[in-house]
């Protein structure tokens, strides 16, 4: 039942744009699968109410289905797209963003022995789950909350705050208390990923990213492919890929041009691990120049 109010929610409320009049509240919807289009996740949890959605991380490939949840506490490449949708069962979800001081607020209002000792080592960056009867509830009524913009607010703090709490002590609650802990393994290695972002063209050396995380090398490397599930220089490549597909797809840039412009000096190793990452080669995602049409138009 709550499930279908949920879905019922959703879908009259639904966007092109994805928002809502409630802060850090999104809706998606897909009437039919499309291909996966590289995107990031990041410090949000994204509820599935109808369809199947899929996303890639690296090598790994994760599903969520209906009453399923996704917390992602770091900016992470993925491709993602619903795999299940129709234009009579379309696929919804409702993501909400998560900020680390509202975690910490939560955390401090805990009380002793309410939550369990965490481990040293960080968690993984992105996990899914089962919802909770409660988790549920509460995401319901925040969505809810569309209908009655009178309540909101007053009510949506304290239906986000509660959320927090039911991730925090769920099954992801290792994810989310490092995440609202500025000094936990897993906020070190958020700070080289957003550094790795910022400067995703440049060479770096590990050892000089694991410095500014705070860690010893070794740490690091170790630390970093458990919230990834990539190396550093496996993760700046696929924020390289991912910029360069953008780039491709928004202007008319020359193959060459965008490959020296995302750190590439070969534009024959970036073609090359384009084609792997997108199954296709860079030609395909760069439009023709003004006045020449199809392939002839386009940089090799």
């Amino acid at each position: 039942m709550v499930l279908n109010e949920l879905r019922d929610l959703l879908d009259r409320h639904a966007r092109p744009d994805l928002s809502t009049p409630l802060e850090d509240v999104l809706i998606f919807r897909a009437e039919r699968p499309h291909p996966p289009v590289p995107t990031t996740y990041g410090k949000v949890l994204a509820v599935v109410a109808q369809g199947t959605k899929r996303f890639a991380l690296g090598e790994r490939v994760y599903e969520y289905h209906a009453g399923q949840y996704l917390v992602a506490s770091v900016d992470l490449p993925v491709t993602a797209h619903f795999a299940e949708a129709s234009p009579d069962l379309p696929g919804l979800g409702v993501g909400l963003a998560l900020h680390p001081t509202a975690v910490a607020e939560v955390l401090l209002q805990a009380g002793p022995g309410d939550l369990p000792e965490l481990d040293e080592g960080a968690p993984p960056g992105l996990a899914v789950s089962t919802a909770s009867a409660e988790l549920l509830d509460a995401v319901v009524r925040l969505v809810r909350l569309l209908d009655r913009p009178q309540d909101r607010a007053v009510l949506a703090p304290l239906i986000k705050r509660e959320i927090v709490w039911r991730l925090v002590t769920g099954e992801q609650g290792a994810i989310m208390r490092q995440f609202g802990l500025p000094d936990s393994s897993l906020s070190h290695i958020a700070r080289a990923v957003r550094w790795i972002r910022a400067h995703y063209s440049q060479p770096f050396r590990v050892e000089d990213v694991a410095k500014l995380a705070g860690m010893s090398e070794s740490a690091f490397y170790r630390n970093f492919h458990a919230v990834t599930g990539m190396s550093p220089i496996q993760f700046q490549k696929q924020i390289r890929l991912q910029q360069a597909r953008l780039q491709l797809s928004a202007a008319r840039s020359d193959i060459a041009t965008v490959s020296r412009r995302v750190g590439y000096d070969s534009p024959s190793q970036f073609s090359r691990e384009y084609r792997r990452q997108f199954g296709a080669p860079p030609s395909r995602d760069s439009p023709p120049a003004p006045g020449r049409g199809g392939a002839a138009g386009r940089a090799v």
